[in-house]
């Protein structure tokens, strides 16, 4: 029982930390934290992650890169 509650607890975790990690990276891009969270949807991250290597990143018009 011990083991399944940190288990539980890792998990649960692991899940906050790889969401903050994707707020993180969306916002420093310029498009905003909250895209982070579509990380979490099995097709649609596969898209974002397309959206976010291969357009302009909002950031870049802002700063004139």
């Amino acid at each position: 029982m011990f083991s399944s509650l940190i288990f539980g607890i890792l998990f649960i975790g692991s899940i906050i930390l790889y969401g903050l990690i994707w707020w993180k990276i969306f916002d420093k891009t310029g498009y905003g934290g909250i895209y982070g969270l579509l990380m979490f949807i099995p097709i649609v991250n596969f898209i974002m992650l397309l959206i976010l290597a291969f357009t302009e990143w909002p950031v870049h018009r802002y700063k004139n890169y």
